[in-house]
Order: C-alpha cells, then sequence, then structure tokens
C-alpha cells in the first residue's frame, strides 16, 4: 500500500498528463491496479478464502477513496455519475416529444373547413384551398405537404383543443408545466419524460435524450438523461492526447467496488464508446434523405436510433411561435415556413429510419394555443392547441380526440376538449404498452383517462 502522498507537480505524476488533475488520475489508478495484483497474489497463497475476505479484501480501494487524488477523480468522473445503471430494456419502441416554443397557433396548422366563426373572426388567417383534407371535415395547412404519405396511410394524426386548466398564457409557467406534468409543487420539479422511463425498465445511457445545449424540464429528474448537439460532441472531457488512457484508468477505478456508482460509470464509458463509433465516419442518411434546419437534430436521433443506441425518450426544441403579428398562415408566410421545416424535418427522419421508424413515435406540442380572433396578422396567446402525432404504429384516424365545435369560445379561446396529460398519457401508452396504473405515476394529482388514438 502506498504511503508517500500525490502531488500534479510532482515530476514523475507530471509525466502522465499535461493536465495535473489527469496525470493524478491516472496515477492513482496505476497505484491501484498494482496493489490489487498484489493483493490477488496473497488470496492465492491463502488455503482459507473466508480468513482471505477477512483480512481486509478490497482494503486498497477505500484507501484510494480516501486518499489525495479523490477530489480530481470525483471531478473526473462527475459526467458519469448521473447516467442511470441499466443494461437491458425491458419496453421496446422510441417516443420522441417535439415542443415548439412560443405558443402554437393551431387554427393556422388544422381548421374546420368553411366554419363562420373562423371567417367572422380571422378572415385574414384562414387555410389555402391548397389545404389537406381531414377527417371530420378539417383541413391541414399545406405545409405538411411533405408529410402527406403518412397522412394516407394512417400515420398522421392531430388532437384538437387541446389545454389543461394549469396552464396560464404564461410562456415560461405554461413551458414549464408541459414538461413537468403539471405544476412544480405538484411534481416535485421532476420532468414527466423522467417519470416515464422509470416505467420503462432498464436500458442504456442513451435511453433518455435530449438535442440541444441544455436538458430540457421534461427530462429533468433521476435518470440520468444526456443532453448533447451531436452524436459527436459526447466525450470526455480532457486532452485528446491523454484521452484514452483516462478512459482506461476510471474503468479500473470503478471496478469491482460494490457500489451503485460502479454501474453508472461504466455505463457512461459504454455511452462513449457507442457516440465514438457512431462520430468514427461521416453519418450518411439514406438515399435521397436531405436534413435542413431542425432536421439536423432529427438527424442525431436517427444516427443513434440506427447505431443501435436504443434511445427509449427524446426531445427536439424548436422556437419562432410567438406569433403576434406578421403570422402569415399561407405558403410562403412566416408561420408556414416554420411548419414546413418541421414537417420536412419529421418526413426526412422517418424514410431515413426505413423499417425502423415502425417503432417509433413523434409527438409536437406547445405551451398553448392562441386566441380565435385575430388582432390584424398574428394572434395572441390563448388556449386550445394542437397535438400532432407520428406514429409507425397506425393511428385511429387523422382527426383524433373530442371537437365540439366553436360555437362556445372560451372567453374567445378554443375550450379545452381534450386533455393535455391525457394525449401525453395516450401517445406514451400506445407507444409503450404501459397500464392505466402507470400512466397514472407520470403526472401527479391528476386521474389519468385514456385515449383512443390508435388503431
Amino acid at each position: 500500500m502506498h504511503t508517500f502522498p500525490l502531488h500534479p507537480e510532482c515530476p514523475d505524476v507530471r509525466r502522465l498528463a499535461d493536465n495535473p488533475a489527469e496525470a493524478l488520475l491516472r496515477a492513482e489508478a496505476d497505484i491501484v491496479a498494482a496493489e490489487n495484483a498484489a493483493e490477488r497474489d496473497r488470496y492465492r497463497r491463502l488455503e482459507d478464502l473466508e480468513e482471505a475476505q477477512q483480512d481486509g479484501r478490497g482494503v486498497t480501494r477505500r484507501t484510494f477513496v480516501a486518499g489525495a487524488a479523490a477530489t480530481a477523480t470525483a471531478l473526473a468522473t462527475a459526467q458519469f455519475v448521473t447516467t442511470s445503471a441499466s443494461f437491458a430494456a425491458t419496453k421496446t419502441g422510441t417516443l420522441i416529444h417535439v415542443f415548439l416554443y412560443g405558443g402554437l397557433d393551431g387554427l393556422s396548422l388544422i381548421a374546420p373547413s368553411n366554419d363562420p366563426v373562423l371567417a367572422k373572426a380571422r378572415p385574414d388567417l384562414t387555410l389555402a384551398e391548397d389545404s389537406l383534407a381531414l377527417g371530420r371535415n378539417f383541413k391541414l395547412t399545406s405545409a405538411f405537404k411533405p408529410l402527406e404519405p403518412w397522412l394516407k396511410s394512417n400515420q398522421l394524426g392531430f388532437v384538437p383543443a387541446v389545454s389543461d386548466e394549469r396552464l396560464s398564457r404564461s410562456h415560461f409557467q405554461a413551458a414549464d408545466a408541459c414538461n413537468l406534468g403539471g405544476l412544480p409543487g405538484e411534481t416535485g420539479g421532476r420532468g414527466w419524460l423522467d417519470s416515464l422511463v422509470d416505467a420503462l425498465g432498464k436500458g442504456t445511457a442513451f435511453r433518455s435524450v435530449g438535442i440541444g445545449s441544455t436538458l430540457p424540464r421534461s427530462l429533468v429528474g433521476t435518470n440520468g438523461a444526456l443532453s448533447l448537439n451531436s452524436v459527436g460532441s459526447l466525450r470526455l472531457n480532457g486532452d485528446d492526447k491523454y484521452r484514452a488512457a483516462t478512459e482506461k484508468a476510471i474503468k479500473g477505478l470503478f471496478t469491482g467496488i460494490n457500489h451503485p456508482v460502479e454501474e453508472s460509470v461504466q455505463d457512461g464509458l459504454g455511452a462513449l464508446a457507442t457516440a465514438q463509433r457512431l462520430a468514427a465516419k461521416p453519418y450518411q442518411p439514406a438515399e435521397g434523405v436531405e436534413y435542413q434546419g431542425v432536421g439536423y437534430a432529427f438527424q442525431q436521433l436517427a444516427q443513434l436510433i440506427k447505431g443501435g443506441a436504443n434511445v427509449r425518450v427524446a426531445t427536439v426544441g424548436m422556437g419562432g411561435y410567438d406569433t403576434h403579428e406578421n403570422q402569415g398562415t399561407r405558403e410562403g408566410g412566416q408561420l408556414w415556413r416554420r411548419l414546413n421545416e418541421l414537417a420536412s424535418a419529421m418526413a426526412a427522419f422517418f424514410t431515413d429510419l426505413g423499417d425502423a421508424a415502425e417503432n417509433v413515435t413523434i409527438m409536437v406540442s406547445s405551451e398553448f394555443g392562441r386566441r380565435v380572433a385575430s388582432n390584424g396578422g398574428g394572434t395572441d396567446h390563448g388556449h386550445g392547441g394542437v397535438i400532432t402525432v407520428l406514429s409507425g404504429r397506425k393511428l385511429a384516424g387523422s382527426l383524433l380526440g373530442t371537437w365540439n365545435g366553436l360555437s362556445d369560445l372560451d372567453s374567445g379561446d378554443v375550450p379545452e376538449y381534450n386533455n393535455m396529460f391525457n394525449v401525453y398519457g395516450s401517445v406514451a401508452q400506445g407507444r409503450f404498452g404501459l397500464t392505466n396504473a402507470e400512466v397514472d405515476k407520470i403526472f401527479p394529482r391528476m386521474k389519468y383517462t385514456p385515449m383512443k388514438l390508435y388503431a
């Protein structure tokens, strides 16, 4: 057992890496490895295994944790400790939640045809004649034409008039409630997708992924979701020259310590290996597929899913939906372009996945809808938005849920005919085969009522 203190400025330590913390980490790893080898030799010479165990087996691990390099090691491995330790998924498939920040005007996405209320309240924002036909006498903006093949195959559907009594007209408050699955006091600040992960059983380090620079509130919780801008951005911090040695040191230090952190670290290292393997050569989408705009986020997910990373839940965020002015519902307009970018990205993603799309569902929502009446070129914050579902599994129709018309508005807003969290829960339940009781746990303090969304 070593008795001398390690110091990052010691010449023998400095030779291991330019960075003192990394050098110290590898020095400790070398010492622990040598000590463990000596211990194993000693155990072989002991005739009584029980006596050997009582003689202090594993003492070098405890000594290490209490050693001078503990702080450096903690810093070097912190990015793994929050990764949930898990190995084999118990439920299959992938749910991707796309959140449109700003408050999408649902009536510019889908709208009842020839509705007298809309003709009077928003004559400048009606959908164009080239809109796509939906069930129950609704029509869909032409911006979604890239998804027309999935509409025809009953894999694209829309739930109108979606809201919840918890949602205000504040962007911050409403987005927070949507991502948490309720108010902070009801959920403990935990995201609804993180709670969903509990019901999905164990999986890989990639089982919950947020594409972006920050982790969305929906993934905040206890399951160690990964947040990354690209597959290639997931890498161990530190000097490239010593990265392989650092990974080896971390793996050696956290092997056989009989502590939950061991599985977390090993799982994190596995995620690094997967990311490095996938990023080793430029990703090539399927023939004819081109990603643009928000599509680059979907491209990262396609790379992970096709690469066998076993993604269970994932998030993509898209801004630009706070259309108080110059809303532009028709072709070439501001909102039309945003919706067309989204539809093109989703179409590219499902095309790229090929047969793998059968196990994927995309749910698109926003923090609230907007007022029925236009304000002279735009719309103000309201309620009663729209949730879009694109699924590899057949849907029950192109217009889903309850719709009772616009004859009785809610203080100028689309009424809540379909509760947001019932829609969330039903999408997840149909994707993963959850029980009602399992969904109940995802949304505290509300009684879940399942909806028929899938065929």
